[in-house]
């Protein structure tokens, strides 16, 4: 069964994976006795619901339901970069089989009920921590993800603040611009978590209305 979420402004989100979307399509068809195409939006027949496929990173300029099944066919390869205020994991995903990943856990210091001078302390500690942790991050993202000039975009999980400081670095200019808009949702980052989002990443997202 296919989970939906409420989006923003109306209608509901569904992700599907590229090895059944085919039959999610056939689905939808059948149950709007049929379904007109414009571009990448079905509009069913019996009722006029749509539905607006958002290809999967990497294949932006897919234009139309053909493309879209042609495209997912041979996945492109993509980055991967996740990051929370306590670790970081970056890799770089054929399909959904990671070629190569570093994940690194850091130390920030919690938070302080003190007032004062004691919090003013603690909170420069933290800010000092948290940069480091941005630095180290954008060290591991150079070495990883740099060398591969074959990568069709950049997949970001976590904290969009952290990982928006992390992409300022000069060294990642050219990964950077591949940035897929979509921020995925992620527990702290483990080898683990970085597989789970090779395997989202790839993922259709379909706007349904209504």
């Amino acid at each position: 069964m296919v989970k939906a979420r409420p989006a923003a402004g109306g209608g509901r989100w569904v992700e599907i994976s590229p090895e059944r979307l085919k039959g999610w399509l056939d689905g939808f068809y059948g149950r709007h006795n049929g379904a007109t195409e414009d571009a990448l939006t079905l509009t069913g027949a019996s009722n006029g619901d749509t539905a607006t496929l958002h290809p999967s990173p990497g294949l932006d300029g897919v234009t139309d339901i053909d493309g879209l099944l042609q495209g997912i066919a041979k996945p492109p390869r993509i980055g991967l970069l996740l990051v929370r205020r306590g670790a970081a994991a970056v890799g770089v995903a054929d399909g959904t089989t990671l070629e190569t990943s570093k994940v690194e856990r850091f130390y920030v210091q919690g938070r302080t009920a003190a007032g004062g001078w004691s919090q003013q302390r603690y909170a420069r500690r933290r800010g000092n921590q948290t940069d480091a942790a941005v630095d180290e991050t954008a060290d591991i993202a150079a070495r990883i993800l740099s060398g591969h000039t074959d990568l069709a975009a950049l997949v970001c999980g976590g904290d969009r603040a952290m990982i928006d400081l992390v992409l300022e670095d000069p060294r990642l200019e050219r990964i950077a611009a591949l940035r897929h808009p979509h921020l995925l949702e992620v527990p702290e980052p483990r080898l683990n978590v970085l597989e789970d989002a090779a395997v989202t990443a790839r993922k259709i997202r379909i706007h349904l209305v209504p």
